[in-house]
């Protein structure tokens, strides 16, 4: 999937990934990669982006745990024996 590129897969789906992730510009990414060192242009992360996107869609559809039909209540329902007693305040006060 990535044979013959210039740059490392780890780069190629970290910028991918803030791209689709978070609501980052193609230069702040730009930026960002240069602040660490690599330069890359901000072109480059957009045909990654129209590349890879559909192919990283496809392998976590893939992989993604099918949802069961079945559904568990997290917290049972316990039934108070007393009554709770209501506080009378609110009665008298004045708004």
């Amino acid at each position: 999937m990535f044979k013959g590129r210039h740059f490392d897969r780890s780069v190629i789906l970290l910028c991918v990934r803030w791209y689709l992730a978070y609501n980052l510009s193609l230069r702040n990414l730009e930026e960002m990669m240069a602040e660490r060192g690599i330069s890359v242009d901000h072109a480059t992360i957009h045909r990654w982006t129209v590349h890879y996107a559909p192919l990283l869609l496809e392998q976590f559809t893939r992989r993604k745990r099918t949802v069961s039909p079945k559904w568990h209540i997290d917290e049972p329902y316990i039934k108070n024996p007393r009554p709770v007693a209501v506080s009378v305040l609110c009665d008298r006060q004045q708004w």
